[in-house]
C-alpha cells in the first residue's frame, strides 16, 4: 500500500518501492546498496567549470520544493536508455506528492530564465536522504541540481544520498557500494538527527567550489 506511515516506515528499514504499470506494488532493498558519500562527489574539470558559470550568471538559479509536482511528472515522462516505459507510475506520482506534502520529499530544482531546466527528487527522514529520480531539459541540469543536493547535504552535515542501485553514470560521480546492514546503520543514524530545513543559499556553492563569489 503507497501511503504515508508505510513509505515512512519503508525507507526508515531501507526498503523502497518499484515496479510498472499494471503489476502489483513490488518493494526493494537491494545488498549491496548504491550511496553517495557527500564528501567523495566527484567534480570533473569540465562539470566545475559549467557550475561556476551557472552560479555567476543572471538568471541561473537553484530552487528547492517549489515544483515538485512538475518535477516528479518530468522525471516520470523521461526516456530512459535501456527502458520501455517508466516505474514513475501515476499511483508513485500521488503517493510521492503526499509524502512532499507532509514534509518528506523534496524536490531540487535548476531553473534558467524563470524555465524548470532540470531537477531531481528524494525522500528525506532526518538527515537521511534517498534519491529517485533526475530528469533534464537542457545539458547538465539535473547533474546541476544533483550537485547543489551535495552542497546542501555537506553543509547540513548529512552523510550520504541514497542512490539504490548500481550505475556507471553514478559511480562516475563517486558514488558506490556498500552493505545492505550499514546501509541500514547509516538510516537509522540520520533518522534519530533533526530534519534541515529544505531551501537552497546560494552560499551552499562554497562546499564544491570554495571562492569569494557567492552568487547563484
Amino acid at each position: 500500500m503507497l501511503d504515508i506511515d508505510t513509505l515512512r516506515h519503508a525507507y526508515s528499514q531501507g526498503i523502497f518501492p518499484w515496479f510498472s504499470q499494471g503489476q502489483p506494488t513490488l518493494w526493494w532493498s537491494p545488498d549491496p546498496r548504491m550511496v553517495l558519500d557527500v564528501s567523495k562527489f566527484r567534480l570533473h574539470p569540465s562539470f566545475r567549470k559549467t557550475l561556476q558559470k551557472f552560479r555567476k550568471t543572471v538568471g541561473c538559479e537553484i530552487r528547492m520544493d517549489s515544483a515538485f509536482e512538475q518535477v516528479i511528472q518530468a522525471c516520470s515522462s523521461s526516456p530512459r536508455e535501456g527502458q520501455a516505459g517508466t516505474w514513475i507510475v501515476s499511483d508513485m506520482i500521488a503517493a510521492y506528492v503526499d509524502l512532499h506534502r507532509a514534509g518528506l520529499a523534496h524536490s531540487v530544482e535548476t531553473w534558467v530564465n524563470g524555465k524548470l531546466a532540470g531537477g531531481l527528487y528524494c525522500v528525506a527522514l532526518g538527515k537521511s536522504v534517498f534519491g529517485e529520480s533526475m530528469f533534464s531539459r537542457s545539458t547538465d541540469a539535473s547533474k546541476i541540481a544533483l550537485a547543489a543536493l551535495v552542497g546542501f547535504c555537506r553543509h547540513h552535515h548529512i552523510r550520504q544520498i541514497d542512490c539504490q542501485q548500481n550505475t556507471r553514470h553514478l559511480a562516475s560521480l563517486g558514488a558506490g557500494e556498500i552493505s545492505r546492514d550499514l546501509f541500514v546503520q547509516q538510516v537509522m543514524s540520520g533518522l534519530s538527527q533533526t530534519a534541515p530545513v529544505w531551501q537552497f543559499d546560494p552560499l551552499y556553492w562554497r562546499e564544491l567550489l570554495p571562492s569569494k563569489s557567492t552568487q547563484t
